[in-house]
């Protein structure tokens, strides 16, 4: 029998689990959306919400949950500062998944989890800006290169 099982193994051992599902979960809130497997999606869904209903809660346990959970002072923050004041007043069901058909290599399911009411420009985090004199500088080589 069942009994008791809460989550699905994903074929892993209990530390790449763990690890994958900090992992998982510092990406989702950092870029407020990620894809990945169904089943991975449904595997992070709960465990994500709990975070936020974490952060919710501004007190100095918490705090220190949210870093011993996460891992990261940065996502930490995020979650105190941006995520919590963004869902005040909700009271549970903070992300979805959004099925995305079937990755090309080996047909596995694919879903977009993503936080409700996210921020679009978090997506960009880490993408460099193009820096415009290093554009025209490109553009003179070319044409120098070309004459």
């Amino acid at each position: 029998m069942r009994h008791g099982f809460a989550n699905k193994k994903l074929n892993r051992t209990s530390e790449h689990r763990k690890a994958l599902l900090k992992n998982m979960l510092n990406s989702l809130i950092k870029y407020e959306q990620i894809k990945t497997t169904l089943p991975k999606a449904k595997f992070l869904k709960p465990q994500a919400d709990k975070i936020i209903t974490l952060g919710k809660k501004d007190n100095l346990k918490t705090t220190k949950m949210l870093v011993s959970q996460l891992q990261d002072i940065k996502s930490a923050n995020k979650v105190k500062k941006t995520l919590s004041k963004r869902y005040e007043k909700r009271s549970g069901g903070y992300t979805r998944i959004i099925k995305a058909g079937f990755r090309y290599g080996d047909n596995a399911p694919m879903a977009i989890i993503e936080f409700v009411d996210r921020n679009v420009e978090a997506r960009r985090v880490d993408k460099k800006k193009k820096d415009p004199i290093k554009e025209s500088d490109k553009k003179e080589t070319k044409e120098l290169a070309s004459a």
